[in-house]
């Protein structure tokens, strides 16, 4: 059975975004540095990438998370999931409110009735690979919450934003049991066993 992984990066201080994220600026003020592991990256940051891009048999995000990834400038050929390494597995979006259109439309599956479902549905299509739960922040808090996470992937940017959203927010205590870490120049890569 597939492994559920939420896979995040994070500010020191504990955001997923800068503050006042929109549609301009998804990742908000000063957010961008955030990914700068992901698309500026030495040879351990694409080793990450690359590795997770290969085990992931199916995606799970948010609807603000899908807005920013099928906009113009979100993916495409050359950039997607895995940043450069432009994956495409399917993708399972939970939303109460499905889009008209959508510009990737063949990547995507929109999932009305919540995170477990969508999750539900991932593990069945990923077989034996990783469902990522890749975002947004809620997208991760939810499946962790109904614990249905396994593993948890912090990619730790040396950046401290002040404010934006934060991944842990009136969260349900839990032991999290370290199980690697892999730092590189622009990050640390955190991976936790949720027990």
């Amino acid at each position: 059975m597939a492994k559920v992984v939420g896979d995040i990066s994070i500010s020191l201080d504990g955001f997923v975004t800068g503050p006042d994220p929109d549609a301009e600026n998804a990742l908000g003020c000063r957010g961008e540095g955030l990914h700068t592991w992901a698309l500026e990256g030495d040879d351990t940051d694409r080793a990450v990438l690359r590795e997770t891009t290969e085990a992931t048999g199916a995606v799970v995000m948010g609807r603000r998370l899908f807005d920013v990834v099928d906009a113009p400038t979100g993916w495409s050929d050359e950039m997607g999931y895995g940043a450069a390494e432009a994956g495409t597995p399917p993708v399972l979006v939970v939303t109460r409110n499905p889009p008209d259109e959508v510009r990737l439309g063949d990547r995507f599956t929109f999932v009305a009735d919540g995170i477990g479902s969508a999750v539900s549905k991932a593990i069945t299509i990923a077989g034996d690979r990783e469902v990522n739960v890749m975002g947004g922040a809620m997208a991760i808090r939810g499946a962790l919450e109904l614990g249905l996470v396994d593993e948890l992937r912090l990619h730790l940017s040396p950046v401290i934003l002040g404010g934006g959203t934060p991944l842990f927010l009136e969260s349900t205590p839990r032991r999290l049991r370290q199980i690697h870490v892999r730092p590189s120049g622009h990050a640390t890569h955190l991976y936790y066993r949720v027990d």
